[in-house]
């Protein structure tokens, strides 16, 4: 029998995007079949299962779980040396080092003058940190989730008081000044100001927008919850104010996934009260189409609208009765796939539906093998819990891949790609083999810029030659896959 080893620690935590790397490096070893260095989240555990690695007993989401398989026992040994080792590193680098303040509230206390704080610890740890930047009179980026929507309306409310802005929570992309934050792209500077309670939104817009040769003053992430009816749009009014207020910004354009409809009729009567232009690109069935709401704000600019770079791909491998199978990892992008799809489609199910009768959930998680047609967000928070963002981390959804492909469903694949600071170096090097065994006709939204670090041209053409059709642009890449099973229905 192959060896294998599966512990659990307790009283152990390292981030999820560390934790992904030491297990990309033990898995590159000689000897090594299987690894997963993770926390125990049940997500977690049931990729372990997956893998013959389920441990004995009860887990906890709180403990760490190493599970290796190797060829033999000497190998084996050496691996699991290895993780010791690749963990009690990252601990003496730590150790090595001046102790860094433990709170915000300390940082603050030390720095010169920061207008900015970063939260990003977990959810339930998160509002004491940024609710101290509020009270030291600093705007705050809070990219934790998990946090109690009640605790975000106080922290809004509380920033709005002190005059200064809470980004998030659950902000992944922001742009201060030319200065990204979380995800972002590398877009030139210029005179459109976003306030965006979408991360993937924003990055798409500004891509966009860069490709046209327009360029951005500020991205304001307010958080994806911001224009619910629970928050009432508290940040967005306050970026949209700030935006205002800011020399720099000539024309505003606020993207969202679909808001409530009480809170947008609230931001759209406050955003005509002021000085700057305000376009909404608030995704809704009315208007499902990010990309259109660019070239309209191009035609405000008096900017042509460009051929926006796309690879275009063979469509003679299409089955017949092939459906539709979106696997994202951007929400908002997601959105925008199912709200094109669905007139066309009919019922699209997701674990972020349209309609919650069409919710992926099982009552035991999310049915990532469900049939017909689907559209799943890998970065949801429910299939982030102790993982690192599938933009970082593509393990989840290259199985998923892998597993479409042996069901025998006959479908079209679309995915986004989405490039930039924070993302995965070379997403094309995991993706583009994935592709390749799967055999499925595939189409790629690729979300970047060529200025970015892995090179909107670079990717586009390593996907391409695994047989993907890429388009810059999600709304394009939708109709064309729904172009390839209209013509093969």
């Amino acid at each position: 029998m192959t060896p294998t080893h599966v512990s659990l620690r307790s009283g152990v935590y390292a981030d999820s995007v560390r934790l992904m790397q030491v297990s990309r490096e033990i898995g590159a070893r000689d000897g090594v079949s299987a690894v997963l260095v993770a926390m125990a989240t049940p997500l977690n555990l049931e990729l372990a299962a997956g893998m013959g690695l389920a441990p004995d007993g009860a887990a906890q989401p709180d403990q760490l779980l190493i599970a290796l398989r190797a060829t033999d026992d000497a190998e084996l040994t050496a691996a699991v040396a290895a993780v010791e080792a690749a963990l009690t590193a990252r601990e003496d680098r730590g150790s090595a080092q001046a102790i860094p303040a433990r709170t915000v509230g300390a940082a603050l206390a030390d720095a010169a003058d920061p207008a900015l704080a970063i939260v990003s610890v977990p959810g339930q740890y998160a509002v004491a940190e940024a609710a101290d930047a509020i009270a030291a009179g600093r705007s705050v980026l809070v990219f934790s989730d998990g946090v109690p929507v009640e605790h975000e309306v106080a922290l809004k409310r509380a920033a709005h008081e002190a005059g200064v802005l809470v980004m998030g929570p659950d902000c992944g992309t922001a742009i201060v000044s030319g200065v990204a934050l979380g995800f972002a792209n590398v877009v030139r500077r210029g005179p459109v100001g976003l306030v965006a309670a979408s991360g993937t939104g924003a990055q798409q817009v500004s891509c966009l927008l860069d490709a046209a040769g327009v360029g951005v003053s500020h991205v304001l992430g307010v958080g994806g919850r911001d224009l619910s009816t629970a928050v009432g749009g508290l940040a967005t009014l306050d970026a949209l104010a700030a935006l205002d207020e800011d020399p720099a910004t000539e024309r505003v354009l606020l993207v969202s996934k679909p808001p409530a409809p009480e809170v947008a009729e609230r931001v759209q009567q406050a955003a005509a009260q002021l000085s700057t232009p305000v376009r909404s690109a608030a995704l809704s069935p009315e208007s499902p189409d990010l990309t259109a709401a660019v070239e309209a704000l191009l035609g405000d600019l008096g900017v042509a609208v460009p051929e926006w770079p796309a690879r275009p791909g063979a469509a003679d491998a299409v089955p017949p009765g092939a459906v539709l199978k979106g696997f994202y990892s951007g929400g908002t992008l997601a959105d925008e796939a199912m709200l094109i799809a669905a007139p066309a489609l009919g019922d699209v199910r997701s674990n972020t539906p349209l309609r919650p009768e069409l919710d992926l959930d099982t009552g035991q998680g999310t049915d990532l093998r469900a049939t017909g047609h689907v559209v799943v967000d890998f970065g949801d928070d429910a299939l982030t819990v102790g993982r690192a963002h599938p933009m970082i981390d593509p393990t989840l959804r290259l199985e998923a891949i892998a597993a479409l492909a042996q069901s025998g469903e006959p479908a079209v694949l679309l995915l986004d790609v989405v490039l930039g600071h924070g993302a995965d170096p070379d997403p094309a090097a995991a993706l583009a083999p994935a592709l390749q065994a799967a055999g499925l006709p595939v189409v790629v939204a690729l979300v970047g810029t060529e200025a970015d670090p892995q090179g909107w041209s670079r990717q586009a053409d390593a996907l391409a030659e695994a047989g993907a059709a890429v388009y810059a642009s999600n709304a394009q890449a939708t109709r064309y896959a729904l172009d390839l099973i209209g013509e093969h229905a």
